[in-house]
């Protein structure tokens, strides 16, 4: 019975070639849908998301899965001109726009982007004060793994922060958020950005992640303490919050 479990479990995680395919195709359109879908709501998300890092003058933060560098810019925005940014993402072409926005911003010398696996953070321990990744953290293969790679990286006391979507509570809300996630998304994404499986693979991905408090279980099981999280636009978004414990035993 376990070993069913275990292969059914494992049927349920994405294929990490197959994601790192779809978002080096959709990449070009990626910022432009992302605010046509979510209504620019994605925008408030990060800014919100991001003031849940903890920093000081001369911070370091990681940003992880940071694609078009959204959150790396919003990161820099809402800190000191002391407090320096790395974003690390698999896509290269997302990175490539990502460091095209970067250079022809104001925060360009605070910033920098590179390849890397959330899995396999090519960094060594307690080097940044905070972490944070917006909505990847679904896309992962073995999403305990990562977490605990963002534990190693933090500092003791630091806080990783993620934001993912979620299904709201309430159930007309429920309904309608299904309609339009399940039919509208991907017959809209699809059709300007040309890979409508990419749009089709969204909602999927969302409806097979844990629930907000399996999820906090999963952090806490990975080494971090404090967990907490806070629903966003009555809960089609959620921010997960956790702190890395001063002493590790």
């Amino acid at each position: 019975m376990k070993n069913k479990e275990n292969q059914d479990a494992n049927q349920q995680l994405p294929d990490q070639d197959k994601v790192q395919e779809m978002f080096q195709e959709i990449a070009p359109k990626y910022d432009f849908l992302n605010r046509l879908l979510s209504g620019r709501r994605d925008v408030a998300w990060r800014r919100k998301a991001v003031s849940y890092l903890k920093w000081g003058d001369r911070s370091r933060i990681l940003d992880i899965a940071t694609g078009t560098a959204d959150v790396a810019l919003e990161i820099a925005r809402q800190t000191k001109e002391t407090v320096k940014i790395t974003g690390v993402d698999f896509s290269e072409n997302m990175l490539a726009i990502g460091k095209s926005k970067v250079s022809a911003s104001k925060y360009s010398h605070r910033i920098d982007l590179q390849i890397a696996d959330a899995q396999d953070l090519p960094f060594d321990e307690d080097i940044f004060d905070s972490c944070i990744i917006a909505f990847g953290i679904r896309n992962i293969p073995d999403r305990a793994k990562a977490l605990r790679e963002m534990a190693r990286v933090v500092r003791p006391g630091g806080t990783v922060v993620i934001l993912e979507f979620t299904t709201p509570d309430i159930p007309l809300l429920r309904t309608l958020y299904h309609y339009y996630f399940f039919r509208l998304l991907p017959f809209i994404g699809g059709l300007i950005s040309g890979q409508r499986d990419a749009y089709t693979y969204l909602p999927e991905s969302v409806s097979r992640f844990p629930s907000r408090d399996e999820f906090c279980q999963l952090m806490s099981l990975s080494g971090l303490r404090d967990v907490y999280c806070r629903n966003l636009t009555f809960g089609v978004a959620c921010i997960h919050i956790g702190t890395v414990p001063e002493a590790q035993e």
